[in-house]
C-alpha cells in the first residue's frame, strides 16, 4: 500500500481515559512518524488534546445524567453521522481505522464511511463485537450466554449492573448496531491477543476477516531501573472485576510489604474505605496518575500486579512495566498470559485465588534482585515482540487485505 496513505483514526476519546484511548494517540503518532497524514474523529470534550479537527467532532452524550436525548443518541448518533459526512467531504482519508466508536460516536458513523467508498479497520480492544456489555462477563463471572448473537439474554440476566434498564438499552444498542454494519461493514478487524481473536471467532465473527496484532510499546528514550524496588504497584481501573479487592485480601496481613495503588473507577471509594476499615497502614491509594508521575511509581516499585478476573484483552500496563524494567503478577486469564512468561519476566496465578497471588508477592519481596533480572527479560521482550516497528509492518499488511492501495 501506499506507505503515505491518509488515515482516520476514529475512536469516542481524543483525550486519555483508558486503554484504548492510549492506544489511539500512540497509533496516531505511529503514523505519523512514518509520513502518514492522521485525522482524529472523536466526540467532543473539554479535556480533548488539541487538533485542528475539532471543529469536526459531534457533541458527546451525557452518560453521567442522561437525557431521553443522550439515550437515543446512545443507540444512534445522528450528530456523529453527520459530523463523518461533513468530514470526508472535506479531506480525503485512504482507510478508517476505528477502536472503540459506540457509546459515543456510534454505528451510525458506518454509513457515511460506506458511502464514501472508504475501507473501514477497527482494532478490537474488547469484546463488544459478540457481547453487548463488552466483558463477556456476568456478576462477576465469565458469560458466553448471548453466543455472540442473542442479545436480548443479557436483559434476562440483567448483565448491565443488574439493572433491566441498562441491560434492555445494551442489547438494543447491540442489536442495531450489528444492523448498521458493525460486522459486516467493517473489512478486516484486529485482535489484540490470540485469545480474543479465537473468543470472536468461537461466537460468531468470521475468522477471515480477523487478524491477531498484539499491542505496542516504546522504549525510546527509557533505560530500565537497574535498582530493586521497595513497594508493590497496581495502577489502572478500580473495578472490582479488575481484581482490587482480591488484591487487598492477599497483601493483608503482609503488613511489612506495602502497596501502591493508583487509578480511579467506580470502586475508589468503596476501596479507600476498605483500607481504612481494616486498618491497613501499609496500602495507599493514590488515585490518578499519568505521565512522569507514574513512570516513577512503576520504577520505583519490586513489580507490578495485575490480579483481573476478567478477560483481559491484552494487559497493555504489563508491557509499560516491562519497558521500565519491572517484572509482572498477573492473573492466568485472557490474554495476559501472552505478555507475561511465567518465571522468566513475571509469574501468573489463577485469578481470584488469594493465597496463590498472597505467596507471589511474599517470593517478590524475598527476592528482589531476582524480581529486577525478570524485569530486565521483559525489557527484551517488548523491544522485539511488542515494538512499534513490529506492530507498523503487521497493521500495513492488514491495512493492505482490507483493500488499501
Amino acid at each position: 500500500m501506499n506507505r503515505c496513505a491518509s488515515v482516520l483514526n476514529v475512536g469516542q476519546n481524543y483525550r486519555i481515559a483508558g486503554g484504548s484511548d492510549r492506544y489511539m494517540l500512540a497509533l496516531g503518532g505511529l503514523l505519523e512518524s512514518r509520513g502518514h497524514q492522521v485525522v482524529p474523529f472523536a466526540a467532543a470534550h473539554p479535556d480533548n488534546l488539541p487538533t485542528p479537527w475539532q471543529p469536526y467532532f459531534p457533541p458527546q452524550v451525557d452518560f453521567v445524567r442522561p437525557s431521553a436525548r443522550d439515550l437515543l443518541r446512545y443507540v444512534y448518533s445522528a450528530p456523529a453521522a453527520d459530523a463523518m459526512r461533513r468530514l470526508l467531504g472535506s479531506v480525503k482519508v485512504d482507510v478508517a481505522h476505528l477502536h472503540i466508536y459506540y457509546g459515543q460516536l456510534t454505528a451510525a458513523i458506518l454509513r457515511p464511511l460506506r458511502g464514501a467508498g472508504v475501507p473501514v479497520v477497527q482494532t478490537l480492544h474488547e469484546y463488544k463485537l459478540v457481547c453487548p456489555t463488552y466483558a463477556l462477563q456476568a456478576h462477576g463471572r465469565p458469560c458466553q450466554a448471548c453466543e455472540g448473537r442473542h442479545f436480548w439474554r443479557a436483559v434476562q440476566q440483567r448483565c448491565n449492573r443488574g439493572s433491566l434498564a441498562r441491560s434492555a438499552l445494551s442489547a438494543v444498542e447491540a442489536y442495531v448496531s450489528r444492523a448498521l454494519g458493525a460486522l459486516d461493514d467493517v473489512q478486516h478487524f484486529i485482535a489484540v491477543s490470540d485469545f480474543l481473536r479465537d473468543k470472536v471467532i468461537e461466537l460468531g465473527v468470521p475468522a477471515h476477516k480477523v487478524t491477531r496484532l498484539h499491542n505496542f510499546v516504546s522504549c525510546a528514550g527509557v533505560q530500565p531501573a537497574c535498582e530493586p524496588g521497595g513497594y508493590f504497584l497496581y495502577f489502572g481501573r478500580l473495578e472490582r472485576n479488575k481484581g482490587i479487592f482480591t488484591l487487598l485480601d492477599a497483601v493483608a496481613p503482609l503488613t511489612e510489604m506495602p502497596l501502591v495503588i493508583a487509578g480511579d473507577g467506580s470502586e475508589r471509594a468503596a476501596l479507600a474505605a476498605a483500607v481504612e476499615r481494616r486498618g491497613l497502614a501499609h496500602v495507599r491509594v493514590v488515585g490518578f496518575q499519568r505521565g512522569q508521575e507514574l513512570e516513577a511509581l512503576v520504577r520505583g516499585s519490586i513489580c507490578t500486579v495485575a490480579p483481573s478476573e476478567l478477560y483481559e484483552t491484552f494487559g497493555l500496563t504489563l508491557a509499560e512495566s516491562f519497558v521500565h524494567g519491572r517484572p509482572v503478577l498477573a492473573s492466568a486469564i485472557g490474554g495476559m498470559p501472552e505478555v507475561v512468561s511465567d518465571g522468566t519476566d513475571g509469574w501468573l496465578f489463577p485469578p481470584g485465588d488469594v493465597e496463590a497471588l498472597r505467596e507471589r508477592l511474599r517470593w517478590m519481596w524475598a527476592h528482589r534482585a531476582e524480581a529486577v533480572a525478570m524485569g530486565h527479560a521483559g525489557r527484551e521482550k517488548v523491544e522485539t515482540r511488542f515494538s512499534p516497528e513490529r506492530h507498523y509492518e503487521g497493521l500495513m499488511s492488514i491495512y493492505q487485505r482490507a483493500g488499501v492501495h
